[in-house]
This record gives structure tokens, sequence and C-alpha cells, in this order.
């Protein structure tokens, strides 16, 4: 049976809203297929506004994955704007794609890719707008499996109530086994309902069913146990880990936005995973071990992506791409192809520790520079030790100077506030380090001309991380060093007036902790934000730190527990945490060790370069790290002409 357009009634409501391009569809690199010839059917959904979410490097890659699939049919939705939300409400309209503008209520699957936990209320919006019943228990067998992927996905326990499924890890080959278990069940006539395909999903132990699960609580409110409610479901759900890279060389045809996105670049990911141990870093943990795509599949990729795209920038993504045992011949290769385009190379963010001469010098072959962004993370060494961020103070000097000398004008520092064992001296450090950077810089270039923006974000601890039995600090007291912080940098104004200086408060970060550590009963918290009016709560200008802990304090009370239980109350060793029932590979001891070893300061190594440290991944994953270098370099391949830059065309 077809399915409708909505866009006849959609259209006359574009108008009356702002940025309307973004609801259009019809991008470079969007896939529409027919209805009727596929028989497994995806909605994807990024849920943030699409100048987010269109660049989303997870969402691409599934969506291409999918529709290489005959029979598959995968297409994108986005959360929309309140203004958009309203008129929806008003005509009728129900969330759909961007690709068809097809109704999200007809696909077989809604898959959530949550980067961040601040995507929760946005999720329940758009199942309110697709008329999906917000709690998965009141579904049947007419609606879509609502299925969270994404970091957030490995504690998915405050939206237990409202998704029906989570995927643990890496995506590729997972949407492949999901797609082919919906395929059989429909085949056979969708036997059992829909607790039978969920049961089915269920039996792969690497996908997630909160229903199957029963959580019970001690007295106190800690978890007592969380187990299976039936026979045939594991007691643990397993990661998925995609080895061998060059066999996933996606994104092929990457998406080409119509209105302006946060990133506008071809995206290669040439290594997953991160073994550096920072130990507040739940991407590095929970995406072990490192594996590395060969500099021939990237040189590959890059050739066939701008080809196809256009972009004139090209980035190369990883948790830490200096790492990269091929980075030199990698961004020698690529620079020496792309000399006489109009192509520049980026690293997203840099560690200080991995940036060099020779790498500055390709980066910047072409005369294009693109932004340069250094995460030291801590203002002290002392507190750089706690976290394990192995940086020195003359480290970062060196780095940055390096950079101010080969052309680059403006650099960004980024730091986080509100770290375990943190004083007020080790933020105002940051101030004092910042100094240092524009006294050098000045030195080295001879010039005043130089500048360093100072980016703070404020920390929050996360699940599977040695950090995850932290404490939080309140708002105010974080909010009281980034104001010390400021006049810090401004006490010189000779220098502060170089100093550029960003800060995200303490308010939002506390909510992200309430969410990215809490249990099934937050859910309640979510759902009474939601329905007080939240969305959006990743942008400054919709979060209410206010409604949030009225939500809290209206719902955590009947449950015994309130806001500061979860958030800035340190967990102990044998509490039952609500995600130990889900497996990242990490063994729980070793990262209580690490916990307690970042508290005396001790320095963990990275494994990739020094003898395992037994943090459990590879033995229980069944997976090893795969780096090279591979000793081959880039094959002299010639750029298309469409790239070249105006002075060089003919």
């Amino acid at each position: 049976m077809s399915v409708s357009s909505v866009f006849p009634q959609l259209e006359q409501l574009l108008p009356r809203v702002s940025k309307p391009i973004q609801y259009v569809g019809g991008e470079l690199g969007a896939v529409v297929k027919d209805w009727d010839a596929t028989t497994v059917r995806w909605a994807l959904m990024y849920p943030d506004a699409y100048e987010v979410g269109l660049p989303n490097q997870g969402v691409q890659i599934l969506y291409e994955v999918l529709n290489e699939q005959p029979d598959v049919l995968a297409e994108r939705t986005y959360a929309v704007w309140p203004d958009l939300e309203a008129l929806m409400k008003e005509a009728g309209v129900p969330q759909f794609t961007v690709d068809a503008h097809r109704p999200v209520h007809a696909f077989d699957v809604l898959g959530l890719s949550f980067a961040t936990e601040l995507g929760y209320t946005n999720m329940l919006s758009a199942l309110d707008l697709a008329g999906i019943p917000l709690e998965s228990q009141h579904r049947t067998v007419e609606h879509p499996i609502v299925l969270a992927g994404g970091h957030a996905s490995f504690n998915p326990e405050p939206i237990a109530d409202f998704i029906d499924a989570a995927v643990l890890g890496d995506g590729e080959e997972a949407v492949l086994e999901i797609t082919g278990i919906i395929r059989e069940w429909k085949a056979e006539g969708c036997p059992g309902g829909r607790d039978e395909l969920l049961l089915r999903l269920a039996r792969t132990e690497s996908i997630y069913v909160p229903r199957f699960y029963d959580v019970d609580y001690l007295p106190d409110g800690r978890i007592q146990r969380v187990v299976p409610n039936r026979p045939d479901v594991p007691f643990r759900v397993h990661k998925r880990t995609t080895m061998d890279l060059d066999a996933w060389p996606y994104p092929k045809k990457p998406l080409v936005p119509l209105a302006e996105t946060v990133h506008e670049r071809y995206a290669v990911e040439i290594f997953r995973g991160c073994t550096r141990g920072c130990r507040f870093c739940q991407a590095g943990m929970i995406t072990r071990p490192v594996r590395e795509r060969s500099i021939t599949t990237v040189g590959q990729m890059v050739k066939e992506g701008l080809e196809f795209s256009g972009f004139s920038e090209v980035g190369l993504l990883s948790l830490s791409s200096a790492d990269h045992s091929e980075i030199g011949d990698m961004c020698s290769g690529l620079a020496e192809q792309y000399a006489d385009t109009n192509v520049s190379l980026s690293l997203p963010s840099t560690r200080v520790d991995a940036f060099n001469i020779d790498l500055a010098q390709e980066l910047s072959r072409n005369g294009r520079r693109t932004g340069l962004t250094f995460a030291p993370e801590g203002g002290s060494e002392r507190i750089r030790k706690v976290i394990n961020k192995m940086v020195t103070e003359e480290d970062l000097i060196r780095t940055v100077v390096t950079a101010y000398s080969n052309g680059w004008r403006s650099v960004k520092l980024y730091f986080m506030c509100g770290l375990p064992t943190e004083t007020d001296d080790d933020v105002l450090q940051i101030g004092r380090m910042a100094h240092e950077v524009i006294r050098a810089g000045r030195i080295a270039t001879g010039t005043k001309d130089i500048k360093c923006t100072v980016s703070i974000g404020a920390f929050v601890p996360k699940p599977h991380t040695p950090f995850q039995w932290a404490a939080m600090e309140r708002p105010e007291v974080i909010d009281n060093r980034l104001r010390m912080l400021k006049q810090e940098i401004n006490s010189d104004r000779s220098l502060g007036r170089a100093i550029g200086y960003r800060y995200h408060d303490g308010e939002p970060s506390l909510i992200e902790g309430l969410l990215s550590r809490g249990d099934r009963r937050v859910g309640a918290v979510i759902r009474r934000a939601w329905d007080k009016g939240q969305r959006f709560d990743g942008w400054s200008e919709h979060f209410s730190y206010a409604r949030w802990v009225e939500a809290a304090a209206e719902t955590l009370p009947a449950f015994g527990v309130d806001l500061d239980w979860f958030t800035t109350r340190e967990r102990e060793q044998l509490e039952v945490l609500p995600w130990d029932h889900l497996d990242s590979g990490l063994d729980k001891d070793w990262l209580w060790q690490d916990w307690q070893d970042s508290k005396t300061e001790f320095e963990q190594d990275d494994c990739r370069w020094t003898p395992c440290f037994d943090c459990g991944v590879c033995p229980s994953m069944d997976t090893e790290i795969q780096i090279g270098p591979t000793g081959k370099k880039l094959l002299p391949l010639t750029p298309t002409n469409g790239l070249r830059s105006p002075a060089h065309t003919h």
C-alpha cells in the first residue's frame, strides 16, 4: 500500500516559519525510493535541527548502507522548530521525512541517533507529531519500532519507557542484521505481533529491549538488581564493533545541504576508537579498540567524495586524528594532490603533543588555513594528571607557537570546568596559560596580530568511564569559577584583549548529568519537562533550567530521590549502576581502579604503544587493535577539474 507525501499540506505552512528551506529536502546525495518496491523501511532521525543533524556522520553512513539494499528504503527526519511544530499540530500535519515527505508513523523503524542526552525531549515531540504513542507499552503492530543508537544509548534507561530497543556501538552491521530480522518476520506474516519481533531482536544479544528487563530498588533508592523477566533474553547486552573499516568506506555520496549547516565539508573517519585514556571521555572508552582506515582507502574516499559533492574542505575525523599511524603521509599526500585546487584539509581537534611543524605545513599548503583547535582540557598540570590528559604547559606553548609561526593567526583552546578534585586555582591557571600563549606567540611572530579563544565546557560524568562514580559540582560553584576566570584573563588588558572567552554555564550540564547517569525513574522527569514545553535543550535560547528543576521536584520525591541524588552524589564501588547490564567491553573493576588512580594523579599510558593494561575490551569483545603503518603511500590520483581553483582553470 503506497504512502502519500504530506508535502502539499506542509507547503501551505512553510511561508509562515523561519528557514523553510530546511524542510524541503532534495539535497545532492538524497535518495527517494518507490515505497511499494521495498519491504523494510527506516526513518532515521537525528533529534535536533536540520542544520545540526544533516552533517551527522553516523546518520549519513546508515542512510547509505541501508539504501544500498535493493528492498530497503531509508529516509531522514529532523526535529522541527517550535514555530512549525505549532502549525503542524494546528493543521494536522504529521512528523515527516525530508526525502519524500512521507509520514514517519508509516515506517517499520524510527531509528534515533543520540550523540547527547539533550535530544530526549525532541524525540518526544517527534513521536507526538508522528501520532506514535509516547510510551512503548501502548504501541501496536501498526507502529514503528522506536530504536535508539549513538553514544547516549550506552545508558538508555532514562528513555526506557519511550523506546522499544537500543543498539550499543557501531551501527553498520547492526542495521543490516535488524533489517534481516524484520524482513523475515514480515515475510512470515508478522507472527506473535510486536512482542515477537522485539524478542527476536533481543535474542541477538546485541540489541537491548528494556521491556524484557525488570529493575528492583533498595529502600535507600539505589538499584538492587536489573534482571530479565523472561528466560530467553540475555542477562547482559553487548556492544557491536565493526572491524575492518576499509570494508565500510562510507559515506561515498555525502549529503550536500540546501540550508546552512554547522559543518560543510567532506568528512572521512580515519580511525575509530581511542586508547589515550582520558578519564572523562565516554567516546574514547566505549569505542575501543582503535581501528584505523588505511591511507589508500582514505585517499580513495576523499577522491570520490569530493568528485561527488564539490565540497572544498576535507575533514579527517576521529577522536584524535593526529594519532593515526600514517597521518603525516596522509596529510602530505592529500596536500600534494589538491595543491592546485581550492580544497583545504582540516583536523577537527588536534592533540597538543601530536601536532608538529610538518603537519602544520601540510594543513596550510595551499594558503587556506582551517580553524585549529587544541584541547588541554585542564588548566593546571595537577588536574591534567587527574583526568589523564598527559600534556604539559611547555607542550602547549610550543605547539601553539608552531601554529602561529606557520601563518595561523587564531587558535582555539578547549578546557573543562567542574572536574573531580578541581579547585579555583586549577581553573584560574587556564587564564595564566592563555596569557603565556599570547605572549609567546607575539615573540615568535613579531606581531600583536594573533588571537586565542578559550572555550570552556562544564564536566558531565558519563557511563562507562572511570568518572562514572564522580559527584558533579553545583552550578553556582562552576559559574563562580567561570566569573573568576574571566577576571583573570582580563587582569592584563594588553594580553586579555587578544583572548576570546566562551563558556557553557553549569545549569545545562547538571541536567545533562541527570539524563546521562539516570535510571528509569528519570523518564518521569523527561516527560514532565516536555509537557511543560521543553524542546531543543542543547540550545541556550530554548533551555530552561527552572522547568527542569520543577519537573524533577514534581516527580522524583515519589521515588524517594531527588535531583541532587542523581547528580552531586558520589557513587560507591558496590552500587549497581543503571547501565551495568549493558556491556561496553570495559571491566568494571578496571574502571574503578582507574577512578582511584585519578585521585593519586597516576597517569595511565596508551596501549597502542605500551603493553596491554587489561581494560577488558579486546578479550571480552573478541576484537583487537588494528593500526598501521601499512607502508603504502597515496596513489597519484588526479583531482577533477571541478575542484581546481579559479586561478588554475583554463
